[in-house]
């Protein structure tokens, strides 16, 4: 039994394993759960798979990288700011991570996709639609942060492309780099995932 997309009229529904039919066009935090989340981010690629190693780099485990690089990047930020840069790509338990390059093709229809689901998962766990630009600047330094370690230790690229492309190295320490830079199978992934989302979300 796999997913399907059901459309009615003008409505575009995605089926979850939750049983959730999710609204693409018109998302409500109603149809959002977390275990969809993590299942999804798990099993999308990062870099279109071109990534070293037995397994895929997935999504999930990016952002638990975006999260540990914004931690150590801004220790005192408040676990809510928290919980947002670890949800920065939950989007893509939907839509998929596509590439940079391809997302500048699709234009603005994919971002406004993208926007509507991104805001509908904030509410359902908390947190406002759309975040203060202050906190969305430094989850984007972070991400930018992660991207460049992705980058120059998983996809083959040479740290003054990385740098050009990503900027600095975010100078994560030894230990917590050699964790998250080593990819993990997608139970893993989904497990270390919705336990770090149980740490920071409100009980």
């Amino acid at each position: 039994m796999g997913r399907e997309v059901r459309k009615e009229g003008t409505r575009v529904w995605q089926r979850m394993l939750s049983g959730r039919r999710l609204n693409l066009i018109d998302p409500s935090p109603l149809d959002i759960e977390i275990a969809d989340i993590a299942h999804g981010l798990a099993r999308v690629a990062r870099w279109n798979g071109q990534t070293s190693g037995p397994h895929i780099f997935s999504v999930a485990q990016h952002t638990l990288l975006v999260e540990a690089v914004m931690r150590e990047q801004t220790p005192r930020v408040d676990v809510t700011w928290r919980l947002a840069a670890l949800l920065h790509d939950a989007p893509e338990y939907v839509i998929g991570d596509m590439i940079s390059p391809f997302k500048a093709v699709l234009g603005e229809g994919y971002k406004s996709v993208e926007k509507r689901l991104l805001s509908a998962i904030h509410i359902r766990f908390g947190l406002p639609a759309v975040l203060d630009g202050k906190i969305a600047e430094a989850i984007k330094a972070a991400d930018k942060g992660a991207a460049y370690l992705e980058a120059t230790e998983l996809a083959g690229f040479a740290a003054d492309e990385a740098r050009r492309l990503f900027g600095r190295d975010p100078g994560l320490s030894p230990a917590t780099q050699e964790d998250y830079l080593t990819p993990w199978s997608a139970a893993k992934a989904e497990k270390r995932f919705l336990a770090r989302f149980k740490a920071l979300a409100p009980s």
